[in-house]
């Protein structure tokens, strides 16, 4: 499965990452590579041993103001 990942960095210097599809699925690390690592972990426990996604993501979109 392929999943949409914000990526930020927070104020105290940790990057912050956020699963689009997954609400509420969200991690923080000093780095890159732990960053992807806790994100994927995050996901597998999201979506747990059968790995179905109960919620059906619309969409994603940019606005302008």
């Amino acid at each position: 499965m392929d999943f949409n990942v914000l990526i930020e960095k927070g104020e105290d210097g940790y990057l912050i990452s956020e699963v689009v599809e997954l609400p509420g699925c969200h991690t923080q690390a000093k780095t890159m590579e732990e960053l992807i690592k806790r994100t994927k972990e995050a996901i597998h426990l999201y979506l747990g041993e059968d790995g179905i996604i109960e919620r059906n993501f619309l969409g994603l979109q940019r606005i302008q103001i």
